[in-house]
């Protein structure tokens, strides 16, 4: 038996303990426990450092945090899931009372029953839950999910990938998972999609994916974009990781203007102004 895919997004996001409201665009702060993150050099590698930089993110207006204990930069190998969860754990309990959605960004299946467990609200699995023990590890949750496309693997996703067609290739693939996600009893509510901007692409099939981000936000889910310092960013202006907030706000802004209800961000401040500034523009308010 099939179930149907709505056609318009839900209004809220079902995100463990909490309900967010969709009516405007969502902050997601990350926080990268790896020692080798492409973006902050290990800055939040100790668990009170995450903690805090946590909860500096959430003051400057995060809606969502994002915990990442693997780096899944071009490039990266994987580590074993005792590494993971030790990583993980105590920033979890020190974060329980935050008052924001704890997201933890994994692929492997214990790692989001331990998490959940220790009380995350969100899993953004860069497989899309594609595993079907990832799946079976989230279904009969309350968390909220963050299914990503991906081709190949982080170690060698940008080795030369191929599309015939890229936007019609991701929405398959991401139309696809929310239907077995939905076959396996998950509340729309609880799902949000992400194009994978730099996961097995290059540069021209990411900024196709981007100019076409409105035809993804009518899969019926909520769209989640991650663009902020990644080499996107760094190939069209020439910087490094640390120099690229402009080029960050800007795809921020232009992924919203697309449809995009969550970005997914390393500036919280810079880019809660940005989208105040720009909503209100939008909209005519004085």
């Amino acid at each position: 038996m099939s179930v149907p895919i709505p056609i318009m997004p839900p209004p809220a996001l079902l995100c463990g303990r909490f309900e967010l409201s969709l009516d405007q665009p969502l902050v997601m702060g990350v926080v990268n426990l790896t020692p080798d993150s492409f973006s902050d050099g290990g800055r939040f590698a100790e668990p009170q450092a995450a903690i805090d930089g946590a909860l500096q993110l959430i003051s400057e207006g995060a809606d969502l945090i994002d915990l990442g204990a693997e780096s899944t930069r071009p490039g990266s190998r994987p580590v074993g899931i005792d590494e993971e969860l030790r990583r993980l754990l105590p920033v979890i309990e020190g974060l329980k009372g935050c008052g924001v959605p704890l997201s933890v960004d994994t692929r492997k299946p214990e790692v989001m029953r331990r998490v959940l467990a220790a009380g995350a609200d969100m899993i953004n699995d860069i497989g899309g839950f594609s595993d079907p023990q990832a799946l079976a590890a989230v279904a009969d949750s309350d968390c909220g999910l963050c299914v990503m496309h991906m081709r190949g693997e982080p170690a060698t996703m940008q080795l030369q990938p191929r599309y015939d067609d890229v936007v019609g290739e991701v929405e398959a693939f991401l139309r696809a998972r929310i239907a077995a996600l939905r076959m396996a009893g998950v509340d729309a509510r609880r799902i949000t999609i992400d194009p994978g901007i730099g996961f097995g692409k290059m540069l021209g099939h990411n900024l196709q994916l981007l100019e076409a981000l409105d035809e993804l936000a009518g899969l019926g889910v909520p769209l989640l974009v991650g663009v902020s310092r990644k080499s996107l960013i760094g190939a069209l202006t020439g910087r490094p990781p640390q120099q690229r907030l402009a080029g960050s706000l800007a795809a921020a802004l232009a992924a919203v203007a697309r449809g995009a209800r969550i970005v997914r961000v390393h500036d919280v401040a810079a880019t809660h102004d940005a989208l105040r500034v720009w909503q209100a523009i939008d909209e005519g308010r004085a």
